[in-house]
């Protein structure tokens, strides 16, 4: 996969973000009393769109949220922010990707945010394990990626 390394640290943007998912994790628990991760968050917002058994049927705060996920780096860029992002141009490479982390969020009944970010302020057992298992995945990844088959 080809893509472009350089990141600029930002240590401002950054704590403002944390401090914005934090504040959104609160609100989603406060609110309505669900945990916000996005595969959940999309999967129930997916679920109402093609009714399946035992979906929930909240959809308008799903739908909020997922918008916002996306007007959130075009508000910044309308107050003259800068959102820089590189994708990697390899199609095959990417639906590997999506794919295994599909299966990852489907086994671990959850993603990252979930897990990360709600599970582990909640103290969850289940969660420190699969934050553990991202984390450790992660890095076998990279070093697979760029030492062993000499990527970048």
């Amino acid at each position: 996969m080809e893509m472009e390394l350089q990141t600029a640290f930002t240590p401002w943007a950054s704590l403002g973000g944390g401090v914005l998912i934090g504040l959104s994790a609160v609100m989603v628990m406060g609110l309505f009393g669900r945990i916000a991760g996005i595969s959940g968050i999309t999967k129930g917002f997916l679920g109402t769109v093609f009714p399946t058994p035992g979906t929930p049927r909240d959809r308008d705060w799903r739908l909020a949220f997922l918008l916002g996920l996306v007007a959130a780096p075009l508000a910044l860029m309308l107050v003259g922010g800068t959102v820089t992002q590189s994708v990697p141009t390899n199609l095959f490479g990417m639906a590997v990707a999506g794919l295994l982390v599909g299966l990852g969020t489907s086994l671990g009944s959850g993603c990252t945010s979930g897990h990360g970010v709600c599970g582990l302020a909640r103290l969850s057992r289940r969660s420190l394990a699969a934050v553990v298992t991202f984390i450790t995945a992660g890095f076998a990844t990279v070093f697979v990626l760029r030492h062993v088959l000499g990527g970048a």
